[in-house]
């Protein structure tokens, strides 16, 4: 386990540092020894689509899409006390063959390495998490996005926001109000920043600031190992779950199941216990729950509800 020494700064060796040493065996993605690493077809059939052959915007669009309907977003391994390992090998085995979903590391990562064996040019970016915070906050790069550079043009994707996962992509253009198969989205840039904005039925609000510089996995480690093993991380002390949906996004806080529609209604159930939240991951958020055997009374203990926290 990776465990703090108490000398500041000074970590023993890890699951976070053997992941390091795992990226700077491996190289990073967008070198072509990892291109082959993903099983392409595997991911295809998790998503439910036939082929992707060619690295053009109707494909790109249509694996968001897929990507976004399939692959849930939830916390069940820091909720559950285990680790959340960012391997492609662990993220590929968890989110596609064992019927799982993850947060945006993962979801960013495996959609990244799929995007690249197909023949995408893509740079990982990182993000500054705005969401119910003023505009000028200083948050930490705790979020992970894509820059997909295609037709002469960039464009964003990101299937790991939670409760307003992209289910399009934007081009990077600011200003511009861009149509989603759900939210219109814009972006606006001030000093070399990008604000990631979605029109709600209040307005816009921001999702979060980044800029372009590229990241590597190593950079995502972490945060990561922060979000799933800090006391104070939402993702360790409630239940998060969210899945997009033609029309609806779905989204669970602890015992708070949520349907919004496309014209801006929504309806809340509170469930009551751990069988009906059981029934809902696994129903709505089609989820293949872990046989974890503190399940059940960690899904009985959790509150009736918490303060919004759309990842």
């Amino acid at each position: 386990m990776f465990r703090w020494t108490g000398r500041v700064g000074y970590l023993r060796e890890s699951s976070m540092e053997k992941q390091a040493g795992y990226y700077h065996r491996r190289g990073f993605p967008g070198v072509s020894s990892m291109r082959d690493s993903i099983d392409l077809g595997g991911y295809l059939r998790r998503i439910g689509l036939l082929s992707a052959e060619s690295p053009d915007l109707q494909t790109l669009r249509a694996l968001v899409a897929a990507h976004a309907a399939t692959i849930p977003f939830e916390n069940l391994n820091p909720f559950l006390g285990l680790p959340v390992d960012l391997e492609l090998a662990a993220v590929e085995r968890k989110l596609v063959q064992d019927g799982r979903g993850g947060y945006c590391f993962e979801q960013n990562l495996l959609l990244g390495e799929a995007l690249r064996a197909i023949g995408f040019e893509v740079t990982n970016l990182a993000a500054r998490v705005l969401w119910n915070q003023p505009a000028d906050a200083i948050t930490a790069r705790s979020h992970m996005l894509l820059r997909v550079e295609l037709e002469d043009r960039s464009w964003l994707v990101d299937v790991g926001f939670g409760g307003m996962t992209l289910t399009g992509v934007l081009q990077l253009e600011q200003r511009l109000e861009q149509v989603t198969p759900h939210e219109p989205f814009r972006l606006l840039e001030c000093d070399g920043d990008w604000y990631m904005q979605a029109r709600l039925p209040a307005g816009w609000k921001t999702l979060y600031r980044f800029d372009l510089q590229q990241q590597y996995p190593i950079d995502y480690l972490a945060s990561n190992y922060f979000l799933s093993t800090h006391p104070d991380s939402h993702f360790v002390t409630g239940l998060t779950a969210a899945r997009a949906e033609p029309g609806r996004r779905l989204a669970l806080r602890n015992r708070e199941f949520a349907l919004h529609t496309a014209n801006g209604e929504t309806t809340r159930r509170m469930l009551r216990s751990a069988t009906e939240i059981r029934e809902v991951l696994e129903n709505d958020f089609l989820i293949r729950l872990p046989p974890h055997p503190e399940l059940d009374r960690r899904l009985d203990s959790l509150p009736a509800v918490e303060a919004d926290a759309t990842l």
